[in-house]
């Protein structure tokens, strides 16, 4: 396959998601034996690594995955309702109008994905979507997109809004955009060392075009 393609997140990258998530993480804290956070403690996580924060909670291991499951399911019910990030519609247009090949790899489930796509008219945009359980484990996701449709890694990239997405890509072996509008800042992103960083969709489009640059002159060279 020759085409060029890029393989986004979906929480916090693509869809609005990071109040709904927080609302619920805190909601279910009692039930799973952790301390609710404070506005205040939600803005301190944003500049913490994703196994920083389960650290932090003090969850135990073995509960994660149903705590996990839980907000899957408890975000269901809100998904239609929410709002993908703002110009996040036209920067992936212009994406799939140049050419490129856009898929999904989240740890959020398929079907909240796909009813949100539809809701918000953006499943035409999408050639796949892959979800994985594991928190920790979404490069195996990565690797099974590019497994099963026969991908070049050197014409993969990926954008994701956490630091996990960053650790995943570098194990996948393929480019990361780092997107500052989501789950973590943009100071604790660039800690972790992206390829590229983007504050907004605009700059996300710039940090892709600069990829095709380099690959270019890669080529070249």
């Amino acid at each position: 396959m020759t085409a060029k393609v890029i393989l986004f997140d979906f929480d916090g990258t693509i869809a609005d998601t990071y109040q709904a998530i927080a609302n619920i993480t805190n909601q279910l804290s009692t039930e799973f034996g952790y301390k609710a956070l404070e506005p205040a403690e939600l803005l301190l996580i944003k500049n913490l690594s994703s196994r920083e924060i389960v650290k932090r909670s003090e969850i135990s291991a073995f509960k994660l995955p149903f705590l996990v499951r839980r907000i899957r399911l408890e975000l269901s019910k809100e998904i239609a309702e929410l709002e993908p990030i703002s110009d996040m519609d036209r920067a992936l247009l212009s994406l799939k109008t140049q050419g490129y090949v856009l898929g999904i790899v989240t740890s959020n489930n398929q079907e909240n994905v796909e009813i949100f796509l539809t809701k918000n008219q953006l499943n035409h945009l999408f050639s796949y979507t892959y979800s994985g359980t594991g928190i920790f484990g979404k490069h195996r996701v990565i690797n099974q997109a590019i497994r099963e449709n026969g991908l070049n890694k050197s014409e993969v990239i990926y954008v994701g809004d956490e630091t996990r997405d960053i650790r995943s890509a570098r194990k996948s072996r393929i480019p990361v955009i780092a997107v500052g509008w989501g789950f973590n800042a943009v100071e604790i992103l660039a800690e972790h060392q992206p390829d590229y960083i983007a504050n907004n969709p605009s700059e996300l489009l710039a940090a892709i075009a600069l990829w095709q640059s380099h690959r270019a002159e890669t080529k070249v060279n």
